[in-house]
């Protein structure tokens, strides 16, 4: 009798079976990888939308407003254009990218991506390319549905009003409508996924690494945990205060839109605040983006106003508490830094490695929080009609960020270390009298 081993073929079985079964399994999970952080980002813009009004919409926006704001998360570009007539002339332009359904698309697109990997210790690099490439060609074909539908155009003026009656009057009714640009959304929309998952694999302790990339993981993947824990640190508290703004100070509405649509915009640009790093902008005009009503007070006016904690606490004096907060989560995450790391490394390393993560967070985190966000009409080119937009901008003063970033984390990564020395030498059982060390 012959006996066929574990892994002999079966011989009623065609040869190619057992590939197209591989193959079919991985485009799968591609397509997972995909799917879920698409629907999660839809879900979290969508009633993050919703309670910022704009369900209120008409002709029938909304999904496709919902749609745009998705792609502007996955790093994809959409227009804002405006038209007046020929008496008549509008102003609008739109640079944001709301950070929490960004952060929502990440967070899951890095865990499927992952999640078929995590009983592996060791990938090839061809197998990791090319589940990077399903991955991308799926998520291409993803973004390209949505910038199709992410395209609308609407009245400004209610039916009625002032605005609309001199707008018929001179064919001046003024619109403004949006427009997915395909070609830079599928581009960075391309690279913002590659990000992810580059990310994905360098935070991850059990994620599978090529052989040649094992050895250098002690020295980048407890440092970029260290720098995944901080933001994370920052957006937890950022909800349970917005949650408990909304519970005892009203404005549920607002304070939700803020949450669901900006909450690491703003959390992560008291990050920067705390170490002391600065922005600059103004909010004018009665249009604006959802935003906790200290910075609004703190930015509105004529000209650009400087912000930073002093500037922010002229409005509340609990902005200093700004700076105590950002060297308390600071010294955390370089604790768990250090508890990651191997035993025995020296402070001088801990000192770089985490001076130099935070440093090139900031410089990935500060250029997310600009915003540019302008709408206005005008009459022959004189009259401004400023009852129908604003603006809002804020722009970070980065390489200043950047550079405090790094004496900030070269000074809390050898204090974390010292802390998890000392964690260490408490969890060491005492030696008895006789025994080796």
């Amino acid at each position: 009798m012959i006996r066929q081993g574990p892994h002999a073929p079966n011989p009623a079985e065609p040869p190619s079976a057992g590939g197209a079964h591989s193959a079919v399994r991985d485009w799968g999970d591609a397509l997972v990888a995909v799917l879920a952080p698409l629907a999660a980002m839809a879900v979290v813009a969508a009633l993050g939308l919703w309670a910022a009004g704009a369900a209120d919409l008409p002709g029938g926006a909304f999904p496709r407003v919902v749609a745009a704001v998705v792609v502007i998360a996955a790093g994809g570009s959409v227009s804002v254009s405006g038209q007046a007539g020929g008496l008549a002339g509008t102003d609008a332009e739109l640079t944001l990218m709301p950070l929490s359904v960004t952060l929502t698309g990440a967070l899951v697109a890095g865990w499927s991506f992952l999640r078929p990997l995590r009983h592996r210790a060791v990938a090839g690099t061809g197998e990791l390319l090319a589940r990077v490439a399903r991955t991308a060609v799926l998520w291409l074909a993803g973004l390209a549905a949505l910038a199709a539908l992410a395209r609308h155009s609407f009245s400004l003026a209610p039916p009625g009003s002032p605005v609309d009656v001199i707008g018929g009057l001179l064919d001046a009714t003024p619109t403004v409508g949006f427009r997915a640009d395909v070609g830079p959304t599928l581009l960075f929309g391309l690279v913002w996924l590659l990000g992810v998952l580059a990310m994905a694999l360098l935070v991850s302790r059990r994620a599978p690494l090529p052989t040649r990339l094992v050895r250098h993981q002690e020295a980048v993947r407890p440092a970029a945990f260290a720098m995944l824990l901080l933001l994370l640190a920052y957006v937890v508290i950022g909800l349970v205060a917005g949650l408990f703004v909304a519970a005892t100070r009203g404005h549920a509405a607002e304070t939700f839109a803020v949450v669901l649509l900006g909450l690491p915009n703003v959390v992560w640009l008291a990050l920067g605040l705390g170490i002391g790093a600065s922005w600059e902008g103004r909010v004018e005009g009665p249009f604006g983006l959802p935003m906790p009503q200290v910075l609004d007070a703190a930015l509105r006016g004529p000209e650009d106003t400087t912000l930073d904690v002093a500037a922010l606490a002229q409005h509340d004096g609990r902005a200093w508490w700004l700076i105590p907060v950002a060297a308390l989560l600071l010294l955390a995450a370089a604790f768990a830094m250090a508890v990651r790391s191997p035993a025995g490394t020296r402070l001088w390393r801990y000192a770089l490695h985490f001076g130099v993560a935070f440093a090139l967070t900031m410089l990935a985190v500060a250029p997310v929080t600009r915003v540019v966000a302008r709408l206005g009409l005008s009459i022959l080119g004189i009259v401004e009609i400023d009852d129908l937009g604003g603006q809002v901008a804020l722009h970070p003063h980065l390489w200043t960020a950047v550079g405090l970033a790094l004496l900030w984390g070269l000074v809390a990564g050898p204090l974390g270390g010292l802390l998890a020395s000392r964690v260490r030498r408490r969890g060491r059982a005492p030696t008895r009298p006789g025994t080796p060390a």
